[in-house]
């Protein structure tokens, strides 16, 4: 399949199943951290309902990404690793391209852009990754994305479009599951649509009659739109949770999601920074803006729940700039 971009992902004739998740997890073994999950008396108490959170914060690189990378890198034929691969990212998916590059011996480009997080793109660089960022913006750094694999050859390792990668993402909804089978609702932010794709399949796959809901900022509504629409819509990402801009959410991710009847709502920015200070201030956690959508849509009384339901919510990433944090927690002293 070839996007807008002409960036090819790799596609199955059932797209993702619960097999592949499982699969997935064989090939990850136990490189990765088994992440908590959580339960939010504070939370659980306001609203009626059980709610635990996924702490994928925790996870090397501070988010799920690495999950799907490793998958991914598993499933390269050698030719396609000595190629070199290359990516692009707001900054999570950057890390865990370059950590699982590092931990394979492997040589990776990451593309972002001039006004991308400075620290993300330092820790990119910090674990091996050479960072391209002669993009000024997240629409021409695809572009920028396209021009470099036609000039160098290198292996695409999609951040989200990819079955392959959302097969590996699909893990944490097995984790979730597994500590918490009587889930009644599961909650997941989203940016290009890769982790919820995951999740919803495997959890539909243990418990269709379980409810999996995307949230994602009004100021980025990329899976939103585009499951109204049924295809790929481009959007002005500008949500200050960067984790969550991506300008399109992907084909893939659009069909699986309206295949398994993903619900979909959306948070404000005031929204998402109380959800910051909940994550921060009760449950202990920096989080990212992007990590705390779910608590956001939950303390927004956005989510429809019956008494007593359990709700099991994905909190990823943990690489909060400083000032980012300083600056939210600030304004609310004052």
């Amino acid at each position: 399949m070839v996007s807008k971009y002409g960036l090819r992902v790799a596609t199955t004739g059932s797209l993702l199943s619960l097999d592949d998740v499982r699969r997935a997890r064989e090939r990850i073994g136990d490189r990765l951290h088994r992440t908590p999950l959580l339960r939010s008396a504070t939370l659980s108490d306001q609203i009626g309902a059980d709610v635990r959170f996924k702490g994928e914060l925790f996870q090397r690189t501070g988010s799920f990404k690495p999950r799907g990378v490793l998958n991914k890198l598993a499933t390269l034929s050698e030719e396609e690793k000595g190629r070199g691969l290359i990516s692009i990212s707001a900054g999570n998916h950057a890390q865990a391209l370059a950590y699982a590059s590092a931990v394979e011996g492997l040589d990776a480009l990451v593309v972002m852009w001039q006004d991308a997080s400075p620290m993300k793109i330092a820790a990119a660089r910090g674990y091996g990754a050479a960072v391209d960022t002669e993009a000024p913006d997240k629409v021409a750094a695809f572009e920028r994305l396209e021009q470099l694999i036609e000039d160098t050859g290198r292996t695409l390792v999609h951040p989200y479009d990819d079955p392959i990668v959302m097969a590996g993402q699909g893990t944490v909804g097995l984790e979730m599951l597994e500590d918490a089978r009587e889930a009644d609702v599961v909650l997941v932010q989203v940016g290009g649509g890769g982790l919820i794709s995951g999740i919803a399949t495997a959890v539909k796959g243990i418990n269709p009659r379980a409810r999996v809901i995307a949230v994602e900022p009004e100021r980025s509504p990329a899976l939103h739109e585009g499951l109204k629409a049924g295809r790929i819509v481009h959007v002005e990402a500008e949500s200050a949770a960067d984790g969550l801009n991506g300008p399109f959410a992907g084909e893939n991710c659009i069909a699986v999601c309206a295949e398994l009847e993903v619900e979909s709502l959306l948070v404000t920015e005031e929204e998402l920074r109380a959800g910051f200070l909940f994550m921060y201030g009760r449950m202990k956690w920096a989080c990212e803006l992007a990590g705390a959508a779910t608590a956001a849509a939950l303390l927004a009384g956005k989510v429809e729940l019956e008494p007593g339901q359990t709700v099991a919510a994905v909190v990823s990433g943990g690489n909060v700039a400083p000032k980012t944090a300083a600056a939210i927690l600030n304004s609310n002293e004052a």
